[in-house]
């Protein structure tokens, strides 16, 4: 198996925490797809793959349909996608992306989270560089598939690896991609579960134990507790 195979082990499949944070975020990232796209899913890929998301982790219609009104009313919030870069203690390196209508709030937290625990926020682009970032689908099919057959076929829109996982195929590819891929399992008939993007440690992870690993553990829970962040990527080993 290859990269994002181990990562997603890795990950545990945890990437938010409880229910009403997993509809805050998502209802924050259908609001900008809306706005960036317009809230008619037959005409917004990245709207419809995320509606598919956000049915799948149960999210309420009523959830889903206030987010889109959101976005087309005058006097919403305007979300900005910002992403924050820095190192914790024992040079364990964070990559934190936000949805925020206050940069400046924002960007204090997380400063304020990172020197609570001897870490510091660093420029644009002084970690970003330890990760990939992936544009990765979830998908259900009715018909028994032949995954090196499909992995060829779908080379050519910029699937990278594909996998089995919980009787659901998940694909990862180019950020770039994104659209391509989605098209492609669209036309193939194929049902989308979730549909997003990942960021994928690119370096070796460091192992740390004892109160080491706990000290990293508390600041990325300090870090996905705050309202404004929506995924949080570090470069510890579990």
């Amino acid at each position: 198996m290859g990269r994002a195979f181990e990562f997603r082990k890795e990950r545990k499949m945890k990437r938010w925490g409880n229910m009403s944070r997993v509809f805050t975020r998502l209802g924050k990232e259908i609001t900008m797809a809306v706005k960036g796209s317009g809230p008619d899913p037959d005409n917004n890929p990245r709207l419809r793959a995320l509606i598919s998301t956000a049915r799948s982790e149960n999210m309420p219609k009523d959830n889903i349909e206030r987010a889109i009104k959101r976005a087309v009313e005058k006097d919403h919030s305007e979300f900005k996608e910002v992403v924050y870069e820095g190192y914790g203690p024992h040079g364990i390196a964070f990559l934190i992306e936000t949805a925020t209508d206050n940069t400046t709030r924002t960007v204090a937290n997380i400063r304020s989270y990172f020197n609570k625990f001897s870490g510091s926020l660093g420029t644009s682009g002084s970690v970003e560089f330890m990760f990939e970032h992936k544009s990765v689908f979830k998908v259900k099919s009715t018909q028994q598939l032949d995954l090196e057959e499909l992995e060829l076929e779908m080379i050519d829109f910029g699937a990278e690896e594909l996998f089995m996982e919980d009787e659901e195929l998940v694909i990862y590819g180019s950020f770039e991609s994104y659209g391509a891929i989605q098209k492609f399992i669209e036309e193939k008939g194929f049902e989308l579960v979730t549909g997003g993007f990942e960021r994928i440690p690119n370096t070796e992870l460091k192992k740390l134990d004892g109160d080491a690993k706990v000290e990293i553990e508390k600041l990325i829970d300090r870090f996905e507790n705050d309202d404004d962040v929506q995924n949080v990527y570090h470069t510890m080993e579990h």
